[in-house]
């Protein structure tokens, strides 16, 4: 009954011509946001007071919420929004049973026992995804209830999270134009290794009696120390910068031991640390064999190994779907969406996150549709900007139009950085060609002087 009145409310407003951008902008948002996404589910059984007896179920958390369905029923005995929680527990019942309690702001309390595969396990992840929403949203259940979500505020935030995968993507890029940079720096290092090698292998290949022989070793000697600065530079540049680090919640063989704890996401690689910042495991770059996105909020990453077991890490975290699009760009053939994942792509590939060009294109018609027009002599005319009047105000205009703004100019930045790499890119492969050639070069002349 919610989804159908708010399809509802869609094609009413949707009715209205000056408002057919931000309709069909704010009506994604809408959808996306009102996706609740199963994050986990778990078998357990839920105490029922006024029966005085506990029913065998399935514990499902989502990220906004949280409900208990029992099997033989299969009716939802108790759900509640995650913002309404004020305290989680670890109690035992009748000084036995090990339980999970949760406390409501009425004051409702909700037991919860026999939880597989572990309590501490299903503990950590509520625990988790609760504290998150709260650090995510402070006062946002006061602001919900006072005032309801506008058009206006829904598409900002829509933009605002535009924005900011639009920065990650340009944190990831610029990175990945330093390690070009090192490259290059690599490549004329060997260039310049090469030439010494000529000079070598030239006074070798010439008699004795030659004059000029002896001038030949001072470049050796010249070059060193400027061989060793470039090499502990192209280290220290960008080589550990980080692009973007979470809460999560780690376990490595079996989902019993899930422990609270960090992913942090290099530009080099990929490292999992514990609660206390200890490193539990780095993955560099190339040692990743594949990730497996299970859903917005579950990934697994693999190293293989041959004749030992293969390191294998599950997180799941609230802002997975934050590290998920940079993950596919750093790990693009090596990341791989399972089912419950698609829906996730999907969602993205219809939000202006993942189509920042015909956001910013429709960016014109938007500001027009959303700027006061002056009212004209026809009672069309009222009749449009009354109805128009309710979708953004003024200050929510003015702060679309500066996250444009800020679009137009990480986009153009962008495309900047872009040029550059080709450019990079077609001197790396230049460069790569005359080296190879170099070395065959000299290979020949050593054995021919062997």
């Amino acid at each position: 009954m919610v989804g159908g009145g708010r399809v509802n409310q869609g094609d009413q407003l949707g009715d209205c011509p000056d408002a057919e951008v931000v309709t069909l902008v704010a009506t994604q948002s809408r959808k996306q946001m009102s996706r609740d996404i199963c994050v986990h589910t778990w078998p357990c059984s839920y105490y029922l007071e006024p029966e005085k007896q506990w029913v065998p179920g399935e514990l499902s958390l989502t990220s906004l919420s949280l409900k208990f369905i029992a099997d033989k029923t299969g009716k939802i005995l108790v759900s509640f929004p995650l913002s309404s929680i004020i305290e989680i527990k670890k109690e035992a019942s009748h000084f036995i049973f090990r339980s999970i309690t949760i406390l409501e702001k009425d004051h409702v309390k909700h037991w919860f026992s026999s939880l597989q595969p572990s309590r501490n396990a299903v503990f950590n992840i509520i625990e988790h995804f609760w504290r998150e929403l709260l650090l995510c949203q402070p006062g946002a259940t006061v602001q919900a209830s006072s005032s309801p979500m506008t058009k206006g505020k829904e598409l900002t935030g829509l933009m605002a999270c535009s924005q900011k995968r639009l920065e990650d993507t340009a944190k990831v890029l610029h990175h990945q134009g330093e390690q070009f940079d090192n490259i290059m720096e690599g490549l004329d290092k060997i260039e310049s290794d090469l030439d010494v090698a000529d000079r070598l292998l030239t006074q070798l290949e010439s008699p004795s009696w030659w004059p000029f022989s002896s001038k030949l070793w001072k470049t050796p000697s010249e070059t060193k120390p400027a061989e060793g600065a470039s090499a502990s530079g192209s280290e220290a540049l960008g080589k550990e910068g980080i692009v973007i680090k979470i809460p999560a919640v780690i376990s490595q063989r079996t989902e019993s031991h899930a422990k609270p704890g960090k992913l942090i996401v290099l530009v080099s690689g990929l490292e999992v640390r514990d609660s206390d910042s200890l490193l539990m495991h780095r993955f560099e770059r190339e040692d990743v064999d594949d990730i497996k996105v299970r859903t917005p909020y579950e990934v697994s990453i693999r190293q293989r190994f041959i004749g030992k077991p293969d390191i294998t890490y599950h997180l799941i975290s609230a802002k997975m779907p934050e590290v998920i699009p940079i993950l596919e760009v750093q790990f693009s053939k090596k990341i791989e969406f399972l089912e419950d994942a698609l829906m996730l792509r999907s969602t993205r590939a219809s939000s202006p996150a993942e189509k920042g060009c015909s956001t910013w294109h429709a960016a014109p018609g938007l500001m027009d549709r959303v700027r006061p027009r002056e009212p004209s002599g026809s009672p069309g005319g009222q009749s449009q900007l009354q109805m128009s009047e309710p979708f953004i105000s003024e200050e929510e205009a003015h702060e679309l139009t500066q996250i444009l703004r800020k679009l137009k100019s990480l986009a153009l930045d962008t495309e900047t950085e872009l040029e550059r790499q080709d450019e990079a890119l077609d001197s790396i492969t230049s460069s790569v060609d005359r080296a190879t050639l170099g070395i065959d070069k000299h290979s020949r002349r050593m054995e021919r002087l062997t």
